[in-house]
């Protein structure tokens, strides 16, 4: 791509997305540069993935043009006054992966002009499977765009929405491995608890889900079709359903997303004031 990346923090999401890009050759290792206040963690991000690393996240600006905010909401305020005269709109497309806060955030506290995109990945870009959300700034060029296509391309599905959704992709999708993990968890259990051996019921969950997604995407049926094919007349899936709808197991999850898309408002809102 011809372009350098740097990254500010170093946690889970910022890993997975070096390992993405450097596992399709998308930069290399000496074209990455990462910022991580934390020595043991920085140590062996720098050792095992061969990039370079440092304390100093004004250091990170000087290295790159492309430019990833890895950081938690919470001290994004501080990051952003600490780089702000640092960044050049000519030289530096700025990527926030931060919940919650609006493009405005980043647009009042950086440089008038500054070339803004936000995205909302999720975990599973650890293997090359998240779903990303765009929404573009009012200063991003059709290029920035594409590079940023790109990059998130590289560690799975891309695709764009208008800013004012963002709060629910993020209680939907960027929450929403840790949904399918509990349910996944809570399968295995039951597997259990009718007598299977763990890692057989570990084996049969996890094939059985993994399965029923690529049989939702390659069939184009929607959920109730699935659920229909599985369910027969007085058959063992329809009695098992039953105890899920009446225990209220769909207006559960409805609730806990909703619940997250709130807590991503009261965030965005908590900087705004």
């Amino acid at each position: 791509m011809h372009k350098v990346v740097g990254f500010i923090g170093g946690g889970q999401m910022a890993e997975a997305m070096i390992k993405g890009l450097l596992s399709r050759r998308m930069f290399s290792p000496n074209g990455i540069f990462l910022s991580e206040p934390v020595n043991e963690r920085r140590q062996y991000l720098e050792e095992y993935y061969g990039i370079s690393t440092f304390g100093n996240n004004r250091e990170v600006l000087k290295h790159s043009n492309i430019l990833i905010l890895a950081v938690k909401p919470q001290v994004m305020d501080k990051v952003l006054f600490e780089i702000k005269d640092d960044v050049d709109v000519e030289r530096h497309l700025v990527i926030t992966i931060a919940a919650g806060l609006p493009i405005k955030f980043y647009e009042s506290r950086l440089p008038r002009g500054s070339r803004l995109i936000r995205v909302m990945p999720n975990t599973n870009a650890l293997i090359q499977s998240s779903i990303s959300a765009i929404s573009r700034g009012s200063s991003a060029t059709d290029e920035d765009l594409e590079i940023v296509e790109k990059i998130f391309g590289a560690i799975g599905e891309v695709m764009m929405v208008e800013e004012h959704l963002m709060d629910a992709v993020t209680a939907l999708s960027g929450s929403g491995p840790a949904y399918a993990a509990l349910f996944i968890e809570a399968l295995i259990d039951a597997g259990v608890k009718c007598g299977l051996p763990r890692p057989v019921a570990e084996k049969l969950t996890l094939a059985t889900i993994e399965g029923t997604v690529k049989l939702a995407k390659a069939t184009q049926r929607n959920p109730y079709e699935i659920k229909s094919m599985v369910t027969s007349p007085g058959g063992t899936t329809i009695s098992a359903l039953e105890v899920l709808y009446t225990k209220g197991f769909p207006g559960i999850v409805i609730e806990a997303v909703s619940e997250a898309w709130k807590r991503s408002i009261e965030i965005r809102k908590d900087f705004e004031d």
